[in-house]
């Protein structure tokens, strides 16, 4: 039996879309095995959700919001677990340290270094270019605190970089 072309096309855009998804979901679960499963979840809920998809839009906006959705769900089934992050003195330390040779797990790890949910801001807008108005119906947040992740995650390479940004009263 054959598949309707909206169903093919879906599939066919959806492999396009992996490498994308697939960073997307790293800056959600931190994790690359992680990381790795939410993709497949995701892939798995778009297939049979494709109908909700009107078609109106880009497909890159609904994947990502079934990502979120996705990592919210899977979140709330398992126990809270308890985040320790360095303090900013010990990240910029560790930066300084990795100044001399910056990779990709470098990048990878200055990345997931941010506080929560500012990394996904950041890959969302500053990597991936999506616009700010994007990034907010993505993540389902107000558009005033996409503006406000985004400087986090700003200052957060700032203080990286060992940079004293300006502050304006």
């Amino acid at each position: 039996m054959r598949q309707p072309a909206t169903t093919i096309d879906l599939r066919r855009d959806l492999v396009g879309l992996l490498p994308r998804l697939r960073r997307f979901a790293i800056t959600l679960a931190g994790e690359v095995a992680v990381a790795d499963e939410l993709v497949q979840a995701v892939c798995q809920r778009a297939i049979s959700k494709g109908h909700q998809w009107s078609g109106e839009g880009r497909l890159e906006s609904w994947i990502y919001m079934l990502a979120r959705q996705q990592w919210t769900d899977d979140i709330r089934k398992r126990k809270p677990k308890a985040s320790v992050r360095g303090n900013v003195a010990d990240i910029r330390e560790a930066a300084r340290e990795r100044a001399a040779a910056v990779d990709p797990d470098t990048i990878h790890h200055m990345i997931s270094d941010m506080p929560d949910g500012v990394s996904s801001m950041f890959l969302l807008v500053d990597v991936e270019g999506h616009s700010y108005q994007q990034a907010a119906d993505i993540m389902g947040i107000p558009l005033a605190n996409v503006v406000s992740q985004l400087a986090t995650a700003r200052l957060h390479f700032a203080g990286l970089a060992g940079t004293h940004p300006i502050h304006r009263y």
